[in-house]
């Protein structure tokens, strides 16, 4: 069977028809793993996944992280929860790439919509190689010989998350786990070798070559540039929905324009390698 493949944007994001997640063969397995790379994000309607399903589903692309903060589903700690009225999610508002503050920052996700706000909730996904090539030749060459710092306590800051001493000491021994790691500010992709920018709001945090001033001024001027709408797509949730991202070429934000209606996503996470940048040949 070929995949019916629905192109929301030539620099990000397709819709794939006619499948059910949770009977698709090796051909299928293949065939999205490959349209997962065309399109950076893909997006599947009317899915009921369990958190087992989702979870051999995300194992198709390899083995899955445990996220170091987040609270899972019971018995399938592979499927993190992200429910709006037990957690403060404001930090998903951020652009960011998933888990940059690891040495090995995940290859992709895969995302299921369990409850939808009547109104609001949608979520952002951009290319960070349609970023890089929107950058003038001068800045692209710059930026290649770069690495940047990524932090966790960027996006997790302790007086938001730690709402008493038990917590506090979690978070602190959280972010003793994870130091402050650093990537190069253009990564090339290991399967496409495409070269992708590689910075986001929500976890780096400084330029290491540069000045702090001159390091600031252009991280924020590099924040914009990625997320700017020609390069990005936003995506209205319904119940049942599943996204596929690759985390190695996107960045993504959700809104938080919902106010206090009720919105749960399971997530389902899957390691990658580290970054490296490689020159064309």
């Amino acid at each position: 069977m070929t995949l019916n493949i629905e192109i929301i944007k030539s620099s990000i994001g397709a819709i794939i028809h006619d499948v059910d997640l949770n009977t698709v063969d090796e051909n299928t397995t293949q065939q999205i793993q490959q349209a997962l790379l065309d399109h950076h994000v893909i997006f599947f309607r009317n899915q009921q996944l369990a958190p087992q399903a989702q979870a051999e589903l995300a194992r198709g692309f390899g083995s899955l992280h445990i996220h170091p903060i987040f609270p899972t589903v019971e018995n399938v700690p592979e499927i993190i929860v992200l429910d709006s009225w037990k957690q403060d999610l404001r930090d998903n508002e951020l652009w960011h790439t998933d888990v940059t503050f690891s040495k090995n920052p995940p290859l992709g996700c895969v995302l299921q919509a369990i409850k939808i706000p009547p109104v609001g909730g949608d979520t952002l996904w951009s290319s960070g190689v349609a970023a890089f090539a929107g950058l003038d030749q001068s800045l692209q060459q710059k930026l290649k010989g770069l690495t940047a710092t990524h932090d966790i306590r960027q996006s997790f800051p302790i007086e938001r998350f730690a709402h008493n001493d038990v917590e506090r000491k979690k978070l602190e021994e959280t972010f003793k786990r994870n130091p402050p790691v650093v990537h190069p500010v253009v990564r090339t992709h290991p399967v496409t070798g495409q070269p992708i920018l590689f910075v986001s709001e929500g976890f780096t945090t400084r330029i290491n070559e540069l000045e702090e001033s001159e390091s600031a001024e252009l991280l924020q001027y590099l924040f914009a540039h990625a997320t700017h709408e020609q390069f990005h797509l936003r995506w209205q949730w319904q119940e049942g929905d599943v996204a596929i991202w690759d985390n190695r070429c996107t960045q993504h934000k959700a809104l938080f324009d919902y106010g206090d209606a009720h919105r749960i996503m399971h997530r389902a996470t899957i390691n990658g390698d580290a970054p490296f940048y490689q020159a064309a040949s």
